[in-house]
Parts: structure tokens; sequence; C-alpha cells
């Protein structure tokens, strides 16, 4: 069938006063397609400068895609040549075929409005509102889903990982105290430092060491640790779990009837939830250790005077006023975390981007909910 077809496929070239006539005959289908391809290569229409090139397609049998092209490539051609390509005589079906060709790829770009500024902030505003109020909801069932699980775990203690617990433990709390405690040190010093040399002015570098003691014990020690382990073990959490959702490995543990958030949330929430609290109690000892040796060494302070004074100007409840925000801090960096791991898609773009929307996410709650304890101490007096 495909010889006789190619048999039967041809183009006949007729030429006139006006320009030159091609008539294809019989089918122009993919099984003909070679030769005629041939054939229009061997094509010669240089002598139709500034004439025209007609195309009768009235004796063509058949048209499937491939000879569309062909014609196409006829017209080209004569237009190539400097003629006028023109068709003529195409049944109805062919033409449909050849309009829909010509129009492939010719669509007009579309059209972009000029948006106006104002309306494409009140967009952006909006949307980052929806994306809140997700965040929100969705740390709500996360939290929700936590405390189920910790009232089934204290009603089957058995269930609870402490192997894993203390594995997250380890790496949260132990391998965060060497540069917890240099940051804290290096901070105590600078602040100790700077207060001092302006209470020199007033004759009053004595009290650098109530300065220091209220601010770091209060606020300073918990918020740089809590800060820290945000940036150290929050992402953390959130690339091994946003990993676990790659690999589907957290699928699998649902397919094995074990629950994800007993699994993979509660033993680092707890390890945080016991971590911080201590580091916080490193990170302030730390950072008054610096401050006491700066002011030793700028402001002449003795270390004896310096704890004397440090034991008038801060009382146990200011210690417990900041050891008492670092557990709350904790469950809130620890939820965050695992609640952005959860969000990860297929891709290392998504597991980048939930990792450092965990980071800062977390720092800011962490520094809002210190301002809202401030307020609340505040209003109660302490």
């Amino acid at each position: 069938m495909q010889v006789q077809d190619a048999a039967k496929a041809d183009l006949t070239v007729e030429t006139f006063d006006e320009g030159l006539v091609l008539t294809p005959l019989g089918p122009w289908t993919a099984e003909t397609g070679e030769a005629l391809s041939e054939r229009i290569d061997r094509l010669d229409l240089s002598g139709a400068r500034g004439k025209t090139v007609a195309l009768d397609l009235s004796r063509l049998e058949r048209l499937d895609t491939v000879g569309a092209i062909l014609l196409g490539r006829l017209r080209a051609a004569g237009e190539a040549a400097g003629a006028r390509a023109e068709t003529h005589g195409a049944k109805p079906q062919h033409e449909r075929l050849l309009q829909a060709l010509d129009k492939r790829g010719k669509s007009e770009p579309p059209q972009t409005r000029s948006e106006n500024p104002l309306f494409a902030l009140l967009a952006g505003f909006g949307a980052a509102i929806f994306s809140i109020r997700d965040d929100i909801m969705l740390g709500l069932a996360f939290l929700g889903a936590v405390v189920m699980a910790t009232a089934k775990l204290m009603i089957a203690p058995w269930r609870f990982r402490y192997t894993s617990t203390v594995v997250h433990l380890e790496r949260v709390g132990l391998h965060a105290v060497p540069i917890i405690a240099l940051i804290s040190f290096l901070v105590g010093a600078i602040v100790a430092q700077q207060s001092i040399f302006q209470l020199k002015n007033f004759g009053a570098t004595l009290f650098v060491v109530d300065l220091l003691g209220i601010l770091v014990l209060r606020e300073l020690g918990v918020l740089l640790t809590a800060i820290m382990v945000a940036g150290r073990s929050g992402s953390a959490f959130t690339a091994e779990i946003g990993s676990m959702k790659m690999r589907e490995e957290i699928d699998a543990l649902k397919t094995m009837g074990l629950d994800p958030i007993e699994i993979l949330a509660m033993p680092r929430l707890v390890a945080l939830v016991i971590a911080l609290p201590l580091l916080a109690f490193i990170a302030s000892m730390a950072a008054l250790l610096g401050g006491g040796l700066v002011a030793w060494v700028y402001g002449d302070i003795t270390p004896v005077t310096f704890l004397q004074r440090l034991k008038d100007a801060v009382t146990f409840q200011t210690f417990m006023v900041g050891l008492v925000k670092a557990p709350f801090m904790a469950v809130v960096i620890g939820l965050i975390a695992c609640t952005e791991g959860a969000k990860v898609e297929g891709s290392a773009e998504s597991l980048g981007a939930r990792t450092t929307s965990s980071v800062v996410k977390a720092i800011f709650i962490v520094i809002v909910l210190d301002g809202v304890f401030a307020m609340l101490f505040a209003s109660m007096g302490i």
C-alpha cells in the first residue's frame, strides 16, 4: 500500500506568464512524505521572482499533518524565491488542517495589563494575611495532635521513645553548650563594656552590675539561647522531617499504623523543653562571667565586689522570671520546626524554603513571646 501511494503521489509544475502553478496529486500523507520531500528539495523556483506561485489543491486526494507541512514548505519556498504564494481549490477538510497548522506557534503573546501598584500592594498584603491564617490553623492543629499524643503517652508511658529523646537531648543540649556559652560570654562582655563607658560619665560605674545582672537573667540569657536554638536545632528538625516527607517515610509510618507525632515530634519537643532551660542557665552564667571580667578590667570592679553587688541587685525571683519563659519558647520552636517540616513538598527547593521559613518564624515568635511575657510580668509587678 505504501509503495502504491508513493507512486500515485506527485507534484506537477506548469509555467505561465503570470508565474507557476504547482499541483499536488494523489495522497500527501506520512507514507508518501519522504518521496515528496525529495521532490520539493529538487524543485527550482528561482524563475518565479516577482510573479505568482499558485498551489492548486483540487486534485489532492488525502492530506494529513505531514502533507500539510510539505505544502507549507512549498509556500515558503515560493516566498523565499521572491514570488507571491497563493492557494486555490482546497477541499474544506484540507483547508481546516492547513489553517490549524498555519496558526500553530503564531498566537500572540498574552497582553499584560499594567497593574495598579496600590492594588498589587493590597493583594500582596491580603495574600500574606491568608498565609498567616493558614499557618496559625496548621500550628493549632499540630498542637492539638501533640496534646492528644501526650495524653496517650501518659496512659501508656511505655510507648514513649526514651532512646530517641536522649539522642535528641544530646544533640540539642550537650552539643550546643560550647557555642551558646561562647556567644553569651561575648555578648555579656560587650554589654558590660558599653555600659561602663556610659555610666562613667555619671560616676555610677558600679551600677553596671545591676544592669548586667537584671538584663541577663530576665531577658538576654533566655532570649539569646532561644534564638540560637531556633537557628541550630529548629532548622535541623525541619530538614530532617522534610527529608522524611520527601522520601515518603512519614507515609510509610502511617501505613504501618504508627503515629508520626508520637514517633517524630514528641521526642524532639521533650528534648527541647528539657534542654532550653538548662542552656538558658548556662548562657546567663557565661554572660555574667564575661561581664564580670570586663567590669574588672575596664571598671576596676573586683570579682568580690561584683558578686556582692550582684547578690544585692538580683533576687531568686529575677532568676526565675527568665527561666520560666524557656519551656514555652522551646514548645514554640519545636512546633514551628515540625510543622514546617511537614509542609515540605517533593523538591530540594521546597526543603530549603521551609527550613529558612522555620528559622525566621521561630525567631520572630520567640521575640514576640518574650515581649508578651515582659508585659505580663510588668502588669503583675514582678
